[in-house]
């Protein structure tokens, strides 16, 4: 792909609760070469809502807007069942997309959907974007420095008792729930803190009532390096005061350790030093506590996408390397049902 000059022109499918984050992103990233052109969600209402305040093109129908509209990158940020069609759409079009992790329900599809976008020869990427907070990418620079050595445990949680069925009441429909909707987040975060991994062990449980799926799991990762993480995730958390939707984390390493705490603040210690900073990045005119952590974190996974996608590069999450994340996803459920471990599909 050629290095892209022009202004980049953005549409987005979904204009629902978390897409919000994803157009005001896009609104703010206006500098970098891009323009909002157009937005399409199937209620009409919200379609409106959106074009009107970020001042684009509305529709209810994908095809329509691409019709009327040149869009040279496409933000899919619609429920997962969508993907595979609205993937397959940009596809044939030729058009480059982001799509809103979990790629799709299962690993089937995901691997359509990165076939498809391979076949027709456009750019894909997962919109992943815990890795993309300011703290993460601060810890990771830690990490490949040298600072702790080289890291061979770690514990990585996401634990709160948010009520995230309030603003996705969807959630609580899930067969396949806090795996595929947090838990995907912080395995990605342990490939990309220790690398890849080659075999999983997971238990799940059910904690609250009148829901369809999961709300905890607790994984085991063993990665290629040597490396044991374990991975935790819930929505049935009863810590006060509730780190939400922070990720918190400890990191061992040969030569010392480092642990990310509440409040985003990163402390390491090593060889008989221990220093501490503040690795958060300060409020946005649009971000909004406790959100504002994941908020800039979709700030800033945009920013990585436009930047990669004009010059012609592969994203860091892109369809391909999203696949070795879905893998643990999917031996995680694996592991839950059988009660073994399991060795990932792209190990």
């Amino acid at each position: 792909m050629a290095l892209q000059t022009k202004t980049t022109q953005i549409g987005i499918v979904g204009c629902g609760f978390y897409a919000q984050n994803h157009l005001h992103a896009w609104n703010d990233l206006k500098s970098h070469g891009c323009a909002l052109a157009a937005v399409c969600d199937l209620d009409p209402v919200k379609a409106q809502a959106a074009g009107e305040k970020f001042d684009a093109a509305w529709y209810t129908d994908a095809n329509n807007m691409l019709d009327n509209h040149h869009i040279d990158l496409l933000d899919i940020a619609t429920q997962m069942g969508s993907h595979r069609d609205l993937a397959a759409i940009a596809a044939r079009r030729g058009i480059a997309a982001i799509i809103q992790k979990p790629l799709a329900p299962t690993l089937g599809d995901c691997e359509a959907i990165v076939s498809a976008a391979k076949e027709t020869g456009v750019w894909l990427a997962v919109h992943e974007n815990f890795r993309f907070g300011s703290g993460m990418r601060r810890v990771k620079e830690v990490c490949d420095s040298g600072a702790i050595g080289t890291p061979n445990w770690a514990r990585i949680s996401f634990r709160t008792g948010y009520d995230i069925y309030k603003g996705q009441p969807y959630l609580a429909r899930e067969r396949r729930f806090s795996i595929l909707d947090s838990g995907i987040h912080v395995l990605d975060l342990a490939r990309f803190l220790l690398g890849e991994v080659e075999r999983v062990f997971c238990e799940t449980q059910q904690r609250k009532s009148g829901i369809a799926g999961e709300d905890t799991a607790t994984i085991l990762l063993r990665h290629r390096s040597g490396a044991v993480s374990v991975v935790e995730t819930t929505y049935e958390s009863r810590k006060s005061p509730d780190p939400f939707p922070e990720t918190l984390l400890e990191i061992e390493g040969s030569k010392g350790a480092l642990s990310l705490s509440t409040g985003e603040k990163m402390t390491v210690s090593s060889i008989g030093k221990t220093t501490a900073e503040s690795v958060g990045a300060p409020l946005l005119s649009w971000t909004t506590r406790p959100w504002h952590v994941s908020q800039e974190a979709v700030l800033n996974a945009n920013a990585h996408f436009l930047d990669s996608f004009r010059m012609g590069k592969e994203a860091e999450t892109s369809g391909a390397d999203n696949l070795k994340t879905f893998a643990l996803v999917e031996a995680a459920y694996e592991s839950a049902e059988s009660h073994t471990s399991v060795v990932p599909k792209f190990a």
